[in-house]
Parts: C-alpha cells; structure tokens; sequence
C-alpha cells in the first residue's frame, strides 16, 4: 500500500463513501441528503472532505446544476460494489435472515408499466427491509451513470458485459378504433396499409422509425405518417383511440381498450410475431437485495 493510500483511506469514513454514492445516484446534494435524512449543507460538506482526500473533483457544481466527472463515474463503480459486499457481510454476520439495502431498477412503458410492476405485489411484504427505486423510462440506461441495478429491455442483448434473463415474449398487432374504420374503411392487406394514416413510433434508443413486423419471418415495414410519437410508444395508442389512424402495438398494452371496444384490431391474421423482453444487469457481484429483487421478478414470470 503506498504512501498516499495509507494517508487518505482514514480520512474517507463509511458514512461519506455512502454520501457519494447517494449524491451519485441522485444527481444532486438535495436528492441524496433527502434519502440519508440529513441536510443538504451536510451532503455537500462530506463530498468536499471525500474530494480533498482523493485530490479530485468528483462534481461540478453551478448554481443550477450538479454534474458527476468522469472521475466520479469510475469511483462510484468500483465504491458501489464494495458498501453493497459490506451490507452483505453485516447481514451474514449477524445471521438476521433479513436482506436489507437499496434497489434502482429502469424499466420501460411497455412491459415495465404493463407487466412488470403489476406483479411486484406481495415483494414488500416478502422483503420488508428493501427499498426498491423504479425509473420509468424508455431509454436504454447507463448504469453506472444512473445508479442503476437492474434494467429491462427489449429485444437481444448483445453487451458481454450484462447478465440477461429472459422475462417474457410478447406478441404485436395493429389497431384503430371503431371511428376511424368507419371512416377510412379496414384495410385488407398489408399493402393496403399504404393508403390508410399509419401512426409511427421513433424508437430512443436510435432516433429511427420504429419497424412494423408481420407473420412471417422476415416481413416487415418501415410505417409512413404525417404525426410521429417520439419517447413514449403509449402516445400511438392515444392517438389511434382517438379516431387519428392506426398503430401497431403489443396486444397487452391495448387489452383494456379492445375489451372496452375502443380498439379493433386489424389484420389479425397478419399479426402475431413477437419480440423478446429480458431483465439485465452487469455482469459483477450482486447485493443480496438486489438478488432478492431478481429471484421475485423471475419467480412471477414463470
């Protein structure tokens, strides 16, 4: 251990590596010194105390803003893991039985809204001690930059560096409501979808219309409209409720509004293919909470 590490490691106690970490994942003093139960004055003095023992700036800070550095961003990687270890360790040690910690998961509209969070019903009472964080957002996240855990996406996951269970798959069709087939007619083809309002879906995550699939294979377009949804792909729904035109969505999203009979579907026989959903997270040791928030989402899956 050399000299400089031997000198500034005293100076860095457990109570201030938690201050960061929180100021981190919160993105401001505020945020974190609101989770920790203290005063924003007392967040900001214990990230000057950690940033003088390190000897770098590990924020930015303006009148309105609160930046992480890229020096925080490699400090709270290799922090995070080890106060979890820790948390860990104490529960082990004092052979409680109760997983205890903090768990931020990002979860889209789509299977996040839909599916997933309805089925955490009963995990508060099963893991009392663990508070879970949920991010609803259609962003692929950072985790290291949002703090985050656990994260669920669509389709194949092909970073090496994460971990994917597959949570389900869903299947997709197209839709409009009763106003506007009695409009514009029910087209009878795909190819006559050409000369009907299609509603498009700019995906985040590539700034591309997002394609229409079909039954077979390899069929699919790119949809054409004069009104594009961007972010929030509940916005088509809205839209073909709304007599505007017809969107292609999962089936479970619209459950509620075929039922009610504000949506028809159209071109059943032409839908039906699915697209996968999978719960990740890095490829690194996980906290016992976290393990806790994996095997109960896997578990309501099956």
């Amino acid at each position: 251990m050399s000299e400089r590490t031997r000198s500034a490691f005293p100076e860095i106690s457990l109570p201030l590596l938690v201050a960061f970490c929180r100021t981190f994942e919160e993105g401001s003093f505020t945020g974190a010194a609101r989770s920790l139960h203290l005063r924003p004055a007392a967040v900001s003095r214990a990230i000057a105390k950690v940033e003088a023992a390190l000897g770098v700036v590990l924020f930015r800070r303006t009148t309105r803003q609160l930046r992480a550095t890229p020096a925080a961003a490699r400090y709270y990687e290799e922090v995070r893991p080890a106060l979890e270890m820790l948390a860990g360790a104490e529960e082990r040690v004092h052979e409680r039985g109760v997983v205890r910690g903090r768990v931020r998961i990002s979860v889209p509209t789509t299977w996040g809204l839909h599916r997933l969070l309805p089925q955490l019903e009963g995990f508060a009472e099963a893991h009392p001690a663990v508070e879970l964080d949920i991010l609803v957002s259609n962003m692929v996240v950072d985790f290291v930059r949002e703090g985050c855990d656990l994260a669920v996406r669509l389709g194949r996951i092909e970073d090496e560096s994460l971990v994917s269970r597959k949570l389900g798959e869903a299947t997709v069709g197209m839709f409009a409501s009763p106003r506007y087939l009695e409009r514009c007619g029910a087209p009878s083809s795909v190819e006559e979808l050409a000369e009907h309002t299609l509603l498009p879906f700019v995906a985040p995550r590539t700034g591309r219309v997002f394609p229409w699939i079909f039954a077979g294979p390899e069929e699919e377009m790119i949809p054409a409209g004069p009104i594009r949804s961007f972010e929030d792909p509940q916005a088509v729904i809205a839209l073909a409720r709304g007599g505007v035109g017809i969107c292609q969505i999962y089936h479970f999203m619209v459950e509620a509004e075929c039922r009610e009979g504000a949506l028809v579907e159209v071109l059943p026989a032409r839908n039906g293919r699915k697209r996968k959903f999978s719960l990740v997270y890095p490829k690194q040791a996980v906290s016992p909470a976290v393990r806790a928030v994996i095997d109960f989402i896997l578990s309501r899956g099956r």
